[in-house]
């Protein structure tokens, strides 16, 4: 069991490290290619902060444990909103973006509700994994077009949040090592995540929805916090939000690509408690220009009492 949680914990490293060392060099160099904030913003970052729940996702439904890989996912995005954006919104209270809530809020809970009926046979075929990419493809072209506006003021907003320290190639370096680290950390993660639910007798899709989601959403954790800390807790609230897309569309419809998932023990409640997270932000996002500390209370207490809810 000793050797199981070291090789677990080690994954872990790996992914925090491997995740960090993608998103900056990823970031640094998008806005060195002359990429405007906002596609930078959601879509290398996003994409770079839920490497580690493709990775783990794809590893595990190479192995069979299709339960732990959707699991990972539905437990990303409930962690995304009741964990992270709960402790943001503690350390400053967030500040919420007319865009987001425009555009990219509405796209989450639709993203979330697509996942749920798709999840109605508690498979997601490939198919189905084509059509989540499809969607994705379009979002991903909406914010282009829609960049395309982004004034000055938010190129040198980002930028402070995002700084080019570094010149290209140590850039392309930084891309390349944190790929690596992902893949050797997701590996690791998935095979002692695994060993640690047959040892417990605990359902591989509960350790999924628990540990391995809090693990995966180490970097999403790490940016909101760092940024909420800078005073932009409006890039950590957009950051998230576009990682939970991501993991929908990107994490489980390129997995599902590779290999049909099977939901094994995810039930309609883990479902429930996403869908319901995502319509509970949206409408603190819509009543409000920022979300309140007492607010991300709430967001955390739930976050909290639907993990004890799961061992119990």
């Amino acid at each position: 069991m000793i050797n199981t949680v070291t090789i677990f914990l080690a994954g872990l490293v790996l992914l925090y490290a491997g995740g960090e060392s993608l998103v900056r060099g990823a970031a640094s160099l998008g806005l060195r290619l002359g990429m405007t904030p906002l596609v930078v913003g959601l879509t290398i970052v996003a994409f770079a902060t839920s490497a580690p729940e493709l990775l783990v996702t794809t590893q595990a439904a190479l192995q069979g444990e299709g339960g732990l890989a959707v699991g990972n996912v539905v437990g990303s995005n409930i962690c995304n909103i009741g964990l992270i954006l709960g402790i943001t919104t503690l350390v400053r209270p967030t500040r919420i973006d007319v865009k987001l809530v425009r555009l990219d809020v509405p796209v989450m809970l639709g993203a979330s509700v697509l996942l749920a009926l798709l999840l109605i046979d508690s498979r997601v075929t490939r198919i189905e994994g084509t059509l989540l990419l499809l969607g994705l493809v379009s979002y991903m072209a909406y914010t282009v077009y829609q960049s395309r506006k982004a004034g000055r003021w938010e190129q040198q907003e980002f930028e402070e949040s995002v700084p080019q320290e570094h010149s290209t190639i140590l850039s392309v370096i930084q891309v390349v090592g944190g790929v690596l680290l992902l893949v050797y950390g997701g590996k690791l993660f998935v095979d002692g995540a695994v060993d640690i639910a047959a040892s417990l007798g605990v359902p591989a899709a509960i350790i999924g929805l628990s540990v391995v989601s809090i693990g995966t959403s180490i970097p999403e954790l790490a940016t909101s916090i760092v940024a909420a800390v800078r005073g932009h807790s409006d890039l950590a609230a957009g950051n998230l939000v576009g990682s939970n897309i991501f993991n929908v569309c990107s994490v489980l419809g390129l997995t599902a690509l590779v290999s049909p998932l099977d939901a094994g023990q995810v039930t309609w409640i883990d479902l429930g408690v996403m869908l319901a997270a995502s319509a509970l932000t949206m409408r603190l996002m819509f009543t409000a220009a920022r979300i309140e500390r007492w607010e991300g209370g709430i967001l955390l207490l739930g976050y909290l009492t639907y993990l004890t809810w799961l061992f119990v």
